[in-house]
C-alpha cells in the first residue's frame, strides 16, 4: 500500500486511478497476508468490487473526499447485507436491510467498505481473538493486535487497507493503535458518541499518517472542517509517565518515548510541565462499573448460554453492579470537574498510551475471566478514564523498542472540543520523528 487515503482519493477524483483498480488491489493484499494477520471476520470481495464501480460512475465523484478508497469497518457496524458479530457465535446472524449512521456516512464520501474487522466477544478486551481467527501484529505477528479494534489496526498496519474505522469504549482504537504503531484517534462525546457502556463508547479513526486520521474522522463525525490540520500555537502541556491512581511500574521504552515526544514539542514551542490532574480515587470504580455493566446490557441480545466463559463471568458481574446502582452520574461528574481543574490551567496532556507491553498472541477466549483481566488492567492505565470523562485523545507512533521491535506511542489528551488541537500537535510530531508507516516499510 503505497498510497495514503488523501493521496488515493486525489487521485480517484483527478481521473488518475480507478477504483475498481484500488479496490482489486487491497483484496489482493488482504488474500496474500489476511491468513497470518487475521484482521477480517469477513471481507466482502464481491460486494466491494460492485461498489468501486458505483462510485466511479458517481457524478458527484470529482468531489468526494474519500473517493475509491478502501475502508475496513469494525465488526459491530451495520452495514446493509450483512451481520456485525460483534465478535460473538451467541448474536443474531440476520442480515441488516439499511446501512447504518457510519456506514451511510462512508459511502456517502465515496469509501469503498472491503470487510469487517474482527473484535473479542461483546468488544471487552484488549486483544482480539475469536473461535475462527486471531488478529497478529503486522510488526511482530507472535504479539496480538490488540483490542477491541485490533482487526481494523492490524488491516492497517499490515498495509491491507489505507484506513479503518474503531470504537473506543475504555481504549479500544487508542491501544491497538498503539501496538501496531497507527495513529489512533478518540474523539469526544460530544462529537462521535457511540452510544454503549453507558456514554463511555465511540466511534473512531485509525490510520498511518495525521492528514488520513483527520481525513476520515471529518467523514466519520461529518465535520469538514476537521479534515485540514493546522499547525497549533504554542500551548501548555502536563506531562505524566505515572499510572493514575495505581502507581505501577511502566516500561522504560514507554516512558522514554514520552521524554523524546515532549522534546519534540518543546523545539515546536509549546511549554511543557511535569503535571497530571487530581484523579479521584472513584474514578477507576465508576469506569469499571461501566465496563463491567455495559456488555452486561448488551448481553441482553444475545443467547447467554453460548457467550464465551469469560464473556458470561463478565456479564454475571456487570448484572451486579447494575442490580447494586452503581452507575452513577455523581462519580462521573466528581472525575470531570478534577480534569476540568487541570485543563484550566493546560491545553493538553501527555503521557504514554499504554502502561504495559503488549501480550502474546493466541486463544483468549477459551482462557477465564481472571486469566483475561490481568492483563487487560495493566496496559490500559492510561485510556479508559478519558472516555469516562468523555475528552478526547489521540495516540501517536514514538518509536520502536530495541528489545522487541515493537511501536512505542504516545497519548494526548485534551479538554471537549479540542480535536484539531490534537491533530496538530500529532502533525507537528509526526514532521519532528516521521514514523514508518506500515510494518512492510
Amino acid at each position: 500500500m503505497a498510497l495514503t487515503a488523501v493521496e488515493i482519493a486525489a487521485s480517484v477524483r483527478a481521473g488518475k486511478l480507478d477504483p475498481v483498480e484500488v479496490t482489486e488491489e487491497a483484496l489482493e493484499r488482504i488474500a496474500a497476508a489476511d491468513g497470518v494477520i487475521g484482521a477480517f471476520r469477513r471481507v466482502r470481495a464481491e460486494e466491494a468490487v460492485k461498489e468501486a464501480a458505483e462510485v466511479a460512475a458517481r457524478p458527484d465523484l470529482a468531489s468526494l473526499p474519500l473517493a475509491g478508497v478502501p475502508v475496513a469497518v469494525k465488526d459491530v457496524t451495520e452495514l446493509a447485507g450483512e451481520y456485525a458479530s460483534h465478535g460473538s457465535l451467541a448474536g443474531s446472524s440476520t442480515r441488516a436491510d439499511a446501512d447504518g449512521v457510519i456506514v451511510t456516512r462512508l459511502r456517502a464520501a465515496g469509501a469503498v467498505i472491503v470487510g469487517l474487522t474482527r473484535v473479542p466477544e461483546l468488544c471487552i478486551w484488549p486483544m482480539s481473538d475469536t473461535p475462527d481467527g486471531i488478529a497478529r501484529n503486522p510488526w511482530e505477528p507472535t504479539y496480538a493486535a490488540g483490542g477491541s479494534s485490533g482487526g481494523s489496526a492490524a488491516a492497517v498496519a499490515a498495509g491491507l487497507v489505507p484506513l479503518a474505522h474503531g470504537t473506543d469504549g475504555m481504549g479500544s482504537v487508542r491501544l491497538p493503535a498503539a501496538m501496531c504503531g497507527l495513529v489512533g484517534l478518540k474523539p469526544g462525546a460530544d462529537l462521535l458518541a457511540e452510544g454503549g457502556w453507558f456514554g463511555m463508547s465511540v466511534h473512531g479513526p485509525l490510520a498511518t499518517t495525521v492528514a488520513d486520521t483527520a481525513l476520515l474522522v471529518s467523514v466519520l463525525a461529518s465535520a469538514p472542517e476537521l479534515a485540514s490540520v493546522a499547525s497549533p500555537s504554542p500551548v501548555r502541556i502536563g506531562l505524566s509517565t505515572t499510572v493514575p491512581l495505581l502507581h505501577t511500574p511502566v516500561p522504560k521504552e514507554l516512558v522514554a518515548a514520552v521524554s523524546t515526544a515532549a522534546g519534540h514539542l518543546a523545539a515546536a514551542g509549546h511549554a511543557i510541565a511535569p503535571a497530571a490532574p487530581r484523579y479521584p480515587a472513584t474514578m477507576v470504580l465508576g469506569m469499571t462499573a461501566r465496563w463491567l455493566a455495559g456488555p452486561a446490557a448488551q448481553a441482553r441480545a444475545f443467547d447467554v448460554s453460548r457467550l464465551q466463559r469469560r464473556t458470561r463471568a463478565h456479564v454475571r458481574a456487570g448484572r451486579l453492579v447494575e442490580r447494586a446502582g452503581l452507575i452513577r452520574e455523581s462519580t462521573r461528574d466528581r472525575w470531570v470537574s478534577r480534569a476540568e481543574e487541570f485543563f484550566a490551567s493546560h491545553e493538553v496532556l501527555l503521557t504514554p498510551t499504554l502502561s504495559h507491553w503488549p501480550v502474546k498472541a493466541g486463544r483468549w477466549h477459551e482462557k477465564g475471566w481472571p486469566a483475561n483481566v490481568l492483563p487487560s488492567t495493566r496496559l490500559a492505565g492510561f485510556t479508559g478514564q478519558w472516555n469516562f470523562a468523555g475528552y478526547p485523545a489521540i495516540t501517536v507512533p514514538a518509536g520502536r523498542s530495541a528489545v522487541s521491535g515493537l511501536p512505542t506511542s504516545v497519548q494526548l489528551v485534551a479538554r471537549p472540543g479540542g480535536e484539531s488541537l490534537l491533530l496538530g500537535l500529532a502533525a507537528q510530531l509526526e514532521a519532528a520523528n516521521p514514523w514508518p508507516r506500515t510494518a512492510r516499510n
